[in-house]
């Protein structure tokens, strides 16, 4: 089965004096989270959808996927303290729920990136068949500068090379598992990044191209501009 992990742990501190965590903003007439869940409602190869909310919002966020999108197809659970205990979280609930085989796949997604693509939900998918994680990545179209001591420039690498991830990231659901696991306390602490504990465990992570539009909004300009790609007039009093 493929299922997606929607993240929405967060509670968006760069988004200014607000009363309510980012991914509940409203994103014209409706939440910025039901904009990502509708993606995932619609994709005929998601199974099922796992949401993941911090504990004191699950009651609202049932309420909320009541109001604008009730469906059998999503589960709310409650999220971890870090992002990867958050999947790891998502992953548990997978084996503990579903008849499970080691060939399932979890493609999680922040619930903040509400134009991500039916094309880029299906090429995870597909790439994860063949390897242990995918990432989604856009080619950086600026040059990167790298300055270690946040003063003088220590390296500029070829940017051919240097992208800029995204989400989704994708992964055999036993695999995570087994990866967060092998971690030491001193990884878990520093390998806040998902693909990044498979890199360093030497598995195989491909890529998939993303695109300039599936932005994560994260500030009010982030928010504004989503309001003009939609064309909409949102308000959040």
């Amino acid at each position: 089965m493929n299922y997606a992990g929607v993240l929405a742990g967060g509670v968006g501190k760069r988004m200014g004096r607000t009363d309510l965590p980012k991914q509940f903003l409203m994103l014209g007439n409706k939440p910025i989270l039901i904009h990502t869940l509708e993606q995932f409602l619609i994709c005929n190869d998601i199974d099922k959808i796992i949401l993941a909310v911090p504990q004191n919002w699950k009651s609202y966020s049932e309420d909320l996927v009541k109001k604008y999108c009730d469906s059998k197809k999503i589960d709310i659970i409650c999220g971890g303290e870090t992002r990867n205990d958050t999947i790891l979280n998502i992953c548990n609930h997978i084996k503990n729920t579903y008849e499970f085989n080691e060939y399932d796949v979890i493609l999680t997604h922040d619930s903040v990136r509400p134009f991500i693509t039916q094309r880029i939900i299906k090429e995870n998918i597909t790439e994860c068949k063949n390897a242990d994680a995918v990432d989604t990545v856009i080619p950086a179209a600026d040059t990167i500068v790298e300055a270690k001591d946040k003063k003088r420039i220590s390296n500029i690498p070829i940017r051919d090379y240097m992208f800029l991830g995204q989400t989704p990231q994708t992964f055999k659901v036993q695999t995570f598992i087994d990866v967060y696991n092998a971690l030491s306390d001193e990884e878990k602490d520093i390998l806040t990044d998902a693909c990044k504990m498979f890199v360093i465990k030497e598995k195989d992570v491909k890529i998939v191209k993303g695109e300039s539009y599936n932005l994560k909004i994260t500030t009010p300009y982030d928010l504004k501009l989503a309001s003009l790609m939609l064309g909409v007039e949102t308000k959040n009093d």
